[in-house]
């Protein structure tokens, strides 16, 4: 698995493509919710592909008053469990450490995504709060890229 930066439109209708499927499809969030003024204005899009170049994998990140935020992480069904979410996550936190090291790295975390995000050093802050009637944790980045 291939994960970076999105820098052609193309790749970014590809991210919002993957997010649509998993969120507005998969887990019944409205449109109105996935979808966003951030898509298109301040956030940092990425995709995940496969070896042959199919992209599977979305996510996206932003500076919010509270430091940096991780959204939309999202994974089409049939690629979970095969290290694409973990590609995706690395390269994100890569850039996001370059870009703003000294910044809260933040994510709203849906309940079943929890210990996978635990693995990848996050730890849950907060109480547990409802969105898109998902529940889900807030959660802060506490590790680092050390390795590429």
């Amino acid at each position: 698995m291939n994960a970076q930066s999105v820098t052609a439109p193309e790749d970014l209708e590809s991210a919002l493509t993957i997010r649509r499927t998993v969120f507005v499809e998969e887990q019944g969030v409205p449109a109105e919710a996935e979808n966003d003024e951030h898509d298109r204005t301040d956030a940092h899009h990425y995709l995940v592909w496969t070896d042959d170049g199919t992209p599977v994998g979305a996510a996206r990140w932003r500076r919010t008053a509270n430091g940096v935020k991780l959204e939309r992480f999202a994974v089409l069904d049939k690629y979970r469990s095969q290290q694409a979410g973990a590609a995706l996550l690395n390269a994100v936190l890569r850039d996001v450490q370059v870009a703003h090291p000294e910044a809260t790295v933040y994510l709203n975390a849906q309940l079943r995504a929890i210990p996978f995000y635990e693995r990848h050093g996050f730890e849950k802050v907060g109480e547990q709060f409802t969105e898109c009637d998902i529940e889900h944790f807030q959660m802060e980045w506490r590790g680092k890229i050390i390795n590429n």
